[in-house]
């Protein structure tokens, strides 16, 4: 593993002939930040695992580094990781090509139709799509993952989980009453994607709440039964930076985490 050389930049320098020298430090800061960020992560991870009676080995996590440079991402690699998530399509497009081939991608919520070619055939590392949530989306990834010749790409049901009023204003995700028909079109009318769990983003805010954890929970012993699939096959992809503590806790396998680890993020760029 290697480990970063994290500098101070003496008082000394603060002077006009040095101003530079401040300018190009900053980056190396932080990026040396991000690894000591993600090293922490990683520790209380595994607390939560012990907690919980789970390996900590059996827990996913995904660094979600949306708006972070490649070079960022690339520190992380460096220290050893390999799963790294993005939210927009041309973001994740643009970066995969600049990085190692061994990062195991994942795409993280809604994706329009108009898309699935663009991603699909930008990430040939693509290791799993988090956020099937309607039949038309399944259909189109299978369609292009076959047109492609790609492996069978892992996919996420993703739920709501929120309350009533919270869905009015969500985003995307089924109802958990519809849990069980979308897992059966995946599994059974999809042979290019690879049914592997159920996932949630929680509340419109991104935040969660036990409840919304365990609405996830009995949609996967729903399913699973449906499905006669044996639950530890199916994943739960839940929590983030704020509450993935809790979600490993109440059987989250997989945990998405990216302010905490790469800082807040800069949305002056925002890319669909």
């Amino acid at each position: 593993m290697h480990f970063l050389d994290i500098r101070c930049v003496s008082c000394s320098l603060l002077n006009h002939s040095h101003i530079h020298l401040l300018k190009m430090a900053a980056p190396v800061v932080a990026e040396g930040a991000a690894v000591l960020a993600f090293r922490s992560v990683m520790q209380r991870v595994r607390q939560a695992a012990d907690r919980s009676g789970t390996l900590p080995e059996s827990i996913r996590v995904v660094a979600v580094s949306k708006t972070k440079p490649v070079s960022m991402i690339r520190q992380l690699y460096d220290a050893g990781h390999r799963c790294f998530g993005e939210n927009y399509v041309q973001e994740i497009v643009d970066k995969a090509p600049q990085l190692p081939q061994d990062i195991e991608w994942h795409f993280i919520g809604h994706l329009q139709s108009n898309k699935v070619k663009t991603l699909l055939g930008g990430v040939p590392n693509l290791a799993m799509f988090e956020g099937v949530d309607n039949q038309k989306v399944a259909n189109n990834l299978d369609r292009m993952v076959s047109t492609l010749g790609r492996n069978p790409l892992k996919v996420l049901v993703q739920f709501s989980t929120a309350t009533r009023l919270e869905n009015f204003f969500a985003k995307s995700g089924i109802d958990p009453s519809n849990c069980v028909d979308l897992a059966k079109h995946v599994k059974s009318s999809c042979p290019n994607l690879v049914f592997s769990g159920l996932m949630t983003i929680g509340r419109p805010d991104y935040t969660s709440t036990p409840e919304n954890f365990k609405t996830l929970s009995n949609c996967r012993t729903e399913v699973c039964k449906a499905l006669e699939m044996p639950e530890e096959q199916c994943e739960l992809s839940m929590g983030m930076s704020s509450d993935f503590e809790l979600a490993i806790e109440m059987g989250s396998t997989n945990v998405r985490i990216g302010s905490t680890i790469f800082g807040p993020r800069d949305y002056s760029k925002k890319q669909e």
